[in-house]
């Protein structure tokens, strides 16, 4: 069985959960760095790896690696490679992306010019022609440089993971859907716990809450680049994954996944969402204000992305807003709550210091995951 190996971004901080996500599909983990991880698999990998992964931003076949400082260098490490194994004569391929972190080429336009140039060269040997038309298939390159380490991958997802396919309206704000399953994972919360988010926005972290206790797979219903790639990756394995995403699902469950926003519009979004996502059943949304957050049950989880206070108009009210949630949360008996936020006097404004607060960063800003744990549930092994 021929194996590949491949790299699959993710936010920032993420790590340890990705490459959690990717041990529970039963794949062999090569290389954990920052922001990425690199695991070993089969073709179909590729297929799971898409459809299953809920942290993830993307899934790259490795091309292969090299060291380069100059310009001649890039030029001959890329020409190199074996080019030809994947893309055909009449692909589409072009370096969709170049960073570069503490090296000596650092101009993103300038290495992809030069990458695309030696892949050019490369072809022209192997398919004996001075011109390619590229009116087929997508091979969109992406590459990067640390350390003067060059790291070379293709693209199989195309639009970034994020994008399961329900989120059709969002909010002024909306946090990313695989950065709200991330967050999920990284909470002990369960299918049969409560789970509120106080401000939902556009739905995302009930949403996909409710798709995690559902069992449906976030890349079921969405297309990737890769499936144009017959001769790379049979459709058969693309029918084969998606049969098995529909075999897991288990839609006749019992959730208490509850959002609030004060705005009606939000609200009516959420609620489109959620249809849309197939989980409107699982999930309810209410017009409610932070100030009336509250439940008669123990043992719920708060999950929240509260406003930053990005534009200057909203920064006076944000100190009240926090310390209204925080008050909110100490009078919900045994509750825990997780906070994404950047607004650095958060835990100032809750008026309780975070049992746990971990670094993410929130697309490029950086922002601060603020964790109280409340107790385990009598009986309960979490």
């Amino acid at each position: 069985m021929e194996k590949f190996e491949y790299i699959v971004p993710c936010h920032f901080g993420l790590e340890a959960v990705l490459k959690r996500e990717i041990m529970d599909l039963g794949l062999e983990i090569v290389e954990v760095e920052d922001g990425r991880v690199t695991f070993a698999g089969d073709r179909q990998a590729l297929c799971r790896a898409n459809i299953f992964l809920r942290s993830a931003q993307r899934v790259l076949i490795k091309i292969g690696n090299f060291h380069a400082e100059t310009f001649e260098e890039l030029f001959q490490g890329t020409k190199a490679l074996p080019w030809e194994a994947y893309i055909p004569k009449d692909g589409k391929f072009w370096v969709a992306k170049a960073a570069s972190v503490k090296s000596k080429l650092f101009s993103p336009s300038d290495i992809q010019s030069i990458m695309k140039k030696a892949m050019v060269e490369r072809m022209k040997g192997v398919y004996h022609t001075d011109w390619f038309s590229e009116t087929g298939a997508d091979y969109p390159v992406r590459v990067f440089i640390k350390k003067d380490e060059v790291t070379v991958g293709l693209d199989t997802s195309g639009e970034s993971l994020h994008k399961r396919g329900y989120r059709k309206l969002t909010a002024k704000a909306p946090i990313a859907e695989n950065l709200a399953a991330a967050l999920l994972l990284l909470t002990p919360w369960k299918k049969d716990r409560i789970l509120v988010d106080p401000f939902c926005g556009s739905g995302t972290i009930p949403i996909e809450a409710a798709m995690m206790a559902a069992g449906i797979a976030p890349g079921k219903t969405r297309s990737f680049t890769a499936q144009a790639w017959e001769h790379v990756v049979p459709a058969r394995l693309w029918q084969q994954t998606r049969e098995e995403a529909l075999a897991r699902e288990n839609l006749d469950i019992e959730t208490q996944i509850q959002g609030y926003d004060v705005d009606d519009e939000m609200v009516s979004i959420a609620r489109a969402n959620a249809k849309l996502a197939g989980v409107e059943h699982l999930v309810h949304f209410q017009r409610r204000d932070v100030d009336r957050l509250s439940h008669a049950k123990k043992y719920g989880f708060i999950l929240t992305n509260p406003p930053y206070g990005e534009r200057l108009e909203d920064k006076e009210n944000l100190f009240a807003l926090y310390r209204t949630l925080g008050e909110r949360y100490r009078a919900l008996d045994s509750w825990s709550m997780y906070v994404i936020t950047s607004y650095e006097q958060a835990q100032e404004a809750i008026g309780k210091k975070a049992d746990k607060n971990r670094k993410l960063y929130n697309g490029m800003i950086k922002t601060y995951f603020y964790q109280y744990m409340g107790p385990k549930p009598t009986g309960s092994k979490r």
